[in-house]
């Protein structure tokens, strides 16, 4: 009756044989753990309080926290009826059960905060979603699937499903891992460590909607949109990836607007150069939102692209294409910058002669509390937000960071945002106390939050606790405002919980 015991105990005959520090290599820092960890799909049917009928999808991590538990973030997304643009983003936790050799049961919890399409007849109230399911799983090999039941529910709201059937697809991973304490020092590994991705990115740029392309009012979209937002990418072989991207509006009216696609792509090298490269990729999806009318939310998205890796690391990409909503009234043509900072690389042979160096990574849930929110309608209460963070350090003293989430408390269901940007960080003081500062920007709206384009951006002062060697607990103070004007500006609270992991940085 382990975590460890299900599915992902088929990682141990996938993953390479980590290699560990022997007397010739004695400096250098070796992995620490190897947590099973599991990527899971889920896909639920339910009847809205308008009548129409809509499915979630869903993808979630997951991994173990000790032998019976798992937890991490998740995001799940309308993909069916015309709901398209219903967002949450979110943890789970879940228990699981050895029943025999190659099945499991399951039990869930969903609690996420997000919404979109309101009206009279749908009301998600705060935004705070709560999804619990029982499902049996069957395993073949490092897959398995699954089938349960399950309900959604938005409290404050009158979004509620029935208790219902779900079906699950989920594969086991490895979640391999240095010391947090072995920040800095040298490392050689076998595999990727932490989530496995190679580079995150961040992105900027614009889509002008073609003739034909209507917003849900039914009236013609002529308008540029402007879109900010993040990439994670794992490069299979040299030039040949997969990714996730998830990016928001933040210019041209559509403020709440939001999509999450995977992606695929293979670019070659130009003029016997490997560091320029030009290829193409495909990826699909979820978007809605900002009264855009992606129909059932699928989105499909295809285009070239331009990369130069730069002798210090970071690449430069333009990206140009073509996104389309097969089911809505929505397609155009985009062209964005990209931004890449590499985090890992493809795995090399252990005497490889350029080792890495060990960075920390955290990955959290935040909780943050906006005393003086407007609105469109020209009220002002106050709203708490329900959040997914990661930061990364590039040094000792500076680091990066991402986060992305919706509002969970107050009035404004399906407000959500996605930022990024930098911070500063001390050395550890009196008792693991940490203090810093980070700046970040990106694109929120929805739920009727005064944003005008969606432009916005987030500053804070924070101080951190260790709890133990991995768990860290994080509280700030800031401000929240737009870029553009004064349609927002509003003091914050932030309380953090984060897990902490050292990742090895080529």
């Amino acid at each position: 009756m382990r975590f460890q015991n299900t599915a992902l105990a088929a990682l141990a005959a996938l993953l390479p044989t980590t290699t560990w520090a022997t007397p010739d290599d004695a400096p250098f820092a070796r992995i620490q753990t190897i947590r099973p960890a599991a990527v899971e799909g889920n896909w639920t049917k339910m009847k809205m309080p308008d009548g129409g009928r809509t499915a979630f999808a869903s993808i979630s991590y997951l991994m173990a926290l000790d032998d019976d538990w798992g937890f991490g973030p998740g995001f799940y997304g309308a993909a069916k009826g015309n709901y398209g643009g219903i967002f949450t983003v979110g943890f789970t936790g879940q228990r699981r059960w050895r029943l025999s050799g190659n099945t499991h049961l399951a039990a869930s919890l969903y609690v996420g905060a997000g919404g979109g399409l309101s009206s009279e007849q749908l009301r998600f109230g705060g935004g705070l979603m709560l999804r619990p399911e029982l499902s049996l799983r069957t395993e073949t090999g490092a897959w398995y699937t699954g089938v349960g039941v399950s309900q959604i529910r938005f409290p404050s709201g009158n979004v509620k499903s029935g208790v219902g059937l779900s079906f699950t697809l989920g594969r086991a991973l490895g979640f391999p891992s240095f010391s947090p304490e072995d920040a800095g020092r040298p490392a050689r590994a076998t595999q990727r460590t932490g989530l496995g991705f190679d580079e995150i990115a961040l992105t900027g740029g614009f889509e002008k909607p073609r003739g034909g392309s209507r917003d849900r009012s039914d009236a013609p979209l002529n308008r540029r949109i402007g879109k900010a937002g993040a990439e994670l990418r794992q490069y299979i072989v040299d030039g040949s990836w997969w990714g996730i991207e998830a990016s928001g509006a933040a210019q041209g009216g559509a403020d709440g607007y939001m999509e999450v696609l995977g992606q695929i792509g293979q670019d070659w090298a130009l003029f016997g150069t490997p560091r320029l490269r030009a290829g193409g990729q495909l990826a699909a999806g979820l978007g809605g939102g900002g009264a855009l009318d992606t129909g059932n939310g699928w989105l499909l998205r295809a285009g070239p692209t331009l990369r130069w890796i730069t002798p210090w690391g970071p690449s430069l990409r333009l990206d140009a294409g073509f996104t389309y909503a097969p089911s809505g009234a929505y397609s155009a043509p985009y062209l964005r910058a990209v931004l890449a900072m590499p985090l890992d690389r493809a795995p090399t042979l252990i005497n490889d002669a350029a080792p890495g160096t060990v960075r920390v990574q955290q990955l959290g849930a935040s909780v943050m509390h906006l005393p003086r929110v407007r609105f469109k309608d020209g009220r002002q209460e106050a709203v708490s937000h329900l959040a997914i963070n990661m930061s990364r350090e590039f040094s000792p003293r500076f680091y990066g960071a991402a986060q992305a989430g919706s509002a969970a408390a107050g009035s404004a269901g399906a407000y959500s945002f996605g930022l990024f940007g930098l911070g500063v960080q001390s050395d550890p003081l009196w008792r693991s106390l940490r203090v810093g500062a980070e700046l970040l920007v990106g694109a929120a709206g929805g739920g009727g939050v005064k944003v005008g384009g969606g432009a916005v951006t987030q500053g804070e002062l924070w101080a951190q606790w260790s709890v133990s060697e991995r768990l860290r607990l994080r509280a700030g103070v800031g401000e929240f405002r737009t870029i553009r004007g004064n349609d927002q500006s509003t003091p914050l609270t932030h309380l953090q919980l984060s897990y902490a992991y050292g990742t090895l940085q080529r």
